[in-house]
């Protein structure tokens, strides 16, 4: 699959609004569009997107549905605004289809989350591998995040995510949802070359609440410590230690709370 996308789609939009004083002033909003998903002519689901990466957006949504193993299968991604439309093509067919698209939970992601009934099924497959993570990175990472350029800085709206290696960031995309958001870097990911990343010192961060979709879906990436700006739900902080994943919330400027696997996280500020 070409590992090349393009929106075409503007993000923002201009409206007149009434300020506190009663006058009139223009902002900027984010946009917010359907996108119906259909896997070799099959409708799977109508995601709620600004639109940015479309393709990266179908592609990881795919794989963390664990509808398709790798990147590999698919052939091709075909995104048409004017119809609100996905078409990906495999190469083969998914196997098991109707099993795997029989039972579906809607999430409490924003932006209609939804994921499939036997991935709570198959965590226990997961291993993660071992990393850990400076208290001098942790605030590297909330500070890039800080001071990045972003659609939430001008319009509002929006979560932003993230994949970092170390304290280097490697990617970041916005979306109305934050699982929107994380979908599309798992799609980013799945098409660098194989072994580019390296997974002992990955590190995911999003400005949303872990809940337990966040975090298999991090875990599906072979990420073992999550940051959040937010907190984490009860399902998301008993996956998290069940997976010995570091779950890291409530990160703003040097402050944090370690929900789970605190032998990840190395205490001491590096002056």
């Amino acid at each position: 699959m070409n590992d090349t996308t393009v929106s075409n789609v503007s993000l923002t939009r201009t409206v007149g609004v009434l300020n506190h004083h009663g006058e009139m002033q223009t902002l900027q909003i984010p946009t917010e569009r359907a996108l119906t998903v259909y896997v070799d002519k099959k409708e799977i689901v109508t995601l709620m997107t600004l639109g940015a990466y479309p393709e990266w957006l179908v592609l990881g949504y795919l794989l963390n549905q664990r509808l398709i193993a790798s990147a590999a299968e698919i052939d091709s991604i075909t995104v048409d605004w004017e119809v609100g439309a996905a078409a990906a093509k495999t190469h083969t067919g998914i196997v098991n289809f109707k099993r795997k698209t029989a039972k579906r939970i809607v999430t409490t992601g924003c932006g209609q989350g939804s994921m499939f009934g036997d991935l709570m099924d198959n965590i226990s497959d997961i291993q993660l591998p071992p990393a850990s993570i400076t208290q001098t990175q942790l605030y590297a990472i909330v500070n890039t995040i800080r001071t990045n350029d972003s659609i939430y800085k001008t319009a509002g709206s929006v979560h932003g995510c993230a994949l970092f290696q170390g304290e280097n960031m490697l990617v970041f995309i916005e979306d109305v949802g934050r699982h929107n958001a994380l979908d599309a870097i798992a799609g980013w990911l799945a098409l660098q070359p194989k072994d580019s990343i390296a997974v002992n010192d990955r590190v995911f961060y999003t400005t949303g609440r872990l809940t337990s979709e966040m975090i298999i879906k991090s875990a599906q990436m072979a990420v073992p410590i999550v940051i959040s700006r937010s907190g984490i739900t009860e399902m998301g902080y008993e996956i998290a230690k069940k997976l010995n994943l570091c779950a890291i919330g409530r990160a703003t400027n040097r402050r944090f709370f370690c929900f789970t696997a605190p032998e990840r996280l190395v205490y001491g500020v590096e002056e």
